[in-house]
């Protein structure tokens, strides 16, 4: 029983660490989970942590809470979800409520306005880091779908002005009739 302590400690320890440290989104925290969880504590593999980050990229609401369920449940279950959720819930909100309390002065202050400059910069290499990553995990399939559909996506989004949203969704029907077919593939195999 100790034992599921210690990794629920280390669960939420890590979780209100990431989340504390992190600014600039998402897709910051991201990176970082990464690191933290397939590298370091070595509880997800390589391809279970982008399988995590297109699943809470694609569910409605925040993407380090949606990671948070996932990695949580996967490593505890139900109570790995709710410690985990906590570690990462936690830290924002004690900060936004400070900033609450001095907004004024955080507003008018140049040294902070600066430091928030300077943060902007080093989230864009974050952001990069992470974008570079996972088109390097995509290449790694070598299906030329998955390599097609970054592409298509990225000219649709950035180009194109075409929605995140229905990018997502057609993605995910892509990827549906993909699935189907390579089963019925396996079955006519197998038979």
């Amino acid at each position: 029983m100790k034992k599921d302590y210690s990794k629920l400690w280390t669960l939420f320890r890590s979780m209100f660490v990431l989340s504390a440290c992190t600014f600039g989104g998402g897709f910051v925290i991201v990176s970082l989970m990464k690191k933290k969880f397939v590298e370091e504590l070595k509880w997800l593999e390589e391809d279970e942590m982008l399988d995590v980050t297109a699943i809470t990229q694609s569910a409605p609401g925040p993407l380090p809470v949606n990671a948070s369920v996932i990695i949580g449940y996967r490593m505890a279950g139900v109570v790995g979800s709710l410690t985990a959720i906590l570690g990462t819930i936690l830290p924002p909100m004690i900060i936004i409520s400070v900033i609450s309390v001095f907004y004024e002065q955080f507003r008018t202050n140049p040294y902070i306005a600066t430091a928030l400059q300077v943060m902007r910069a080093g989230v864009a290499a974050v952001i990069f880091d992470v974008v570079i990553n996972l088109a390097a995990n995509v290449f790694k399939t070598k299906r030329a779908l998955y390599i097609g559909m970054m592409i298509i996506a990225f000219i649709a989004t950035y180009l194109l002005d075409v929605s995140a949203m229905i990018v997502i969704l057609t993605c995910l029907g892509i990827g549906l009739i993909d699935l189907v077919l390579t089963l019925r593939k396996k079955k006519k195999e197998v038979v």
